[in-house]
């Protein structure tokens, strides 16, 4: 567990792509999830900065 939040806090790829797969996901299921609107409207942003995020992140060093 600790060397998760230091692969965060050294921006290394494996834990922030961990991070922004977890965004993607999220987004998804608040876009299949048919109780809360509120949820449903915000599940395309949240899909998108973790896409965005992912591109971004994959970038950076192992």
């Amino acid at each position: 567990m600790s060397s998760f939040f230091n692969g965060l806090l050294r921006l290394r790829r494996g834990a922030w792509e961990m991070v922004a797969s977890l965004l993607i996901a999220l987004g998804v299921i608040m876009l299949m999830q048919p109780v809360f609107l509120s949820l449903f409207t915000y599940s395309f942003v949240v899909t998108l900065v973790g896409t965005v995020m992912f591109i971004i992140v994959s970038h950076f060093p192992e």
